[in-house]
């Protein structure tokens, strides 16, 4: 018999590595990787029913793997801009005269 590519796992691989850059727009990392893992986590199932059947564990394990590192980085990225935020405050990153001149008080200036 002749084995059966995992229907999900060249799409869990695409969405992977497509999840580490998206993680700088805003948390697109996140929906990409969360995507990534839905669909990897049928295909394991499939895979565990019958492994002698199917090829192509290594791509979904791969991109299993890069879509976890995707949705830590857009986590991060997101506490990162919420600190900001919050230091600054929203009208000072819209103004770039405000924003110099929270600068310079940080800086003691």
């Amino acid at each position: 018999m002749e084995k059966q590519k995992l229907p999900n796992a060249v799409a869990v691989l695409v969405l992977g590595i497509l999840s580490i850059p998206a993680c700088c727009f805003y948390g697109g990392g996140l929906i990409f990787g969360i995507i990534a893992l839905v669909l990897a986590k049928k295909d394991k199932a499939l895979y565990a029913a019958n492994p002698e059947g199917y090829d192509g564990y290594s791509n979904l394990n791969t991109g299993r793997i890069l879509a976890i590192i995707g949705i830590v980085l857009s986590i991060i990225y997101i506490i990162m801009l919420v600190a900001v935020i919050s230091m600054f405050g929203w009208a000072a990153l819209q103004d770039q005269e405000m924003l110099q001149q929270r600068l310079m008080e940080l800086q003691g200036q």
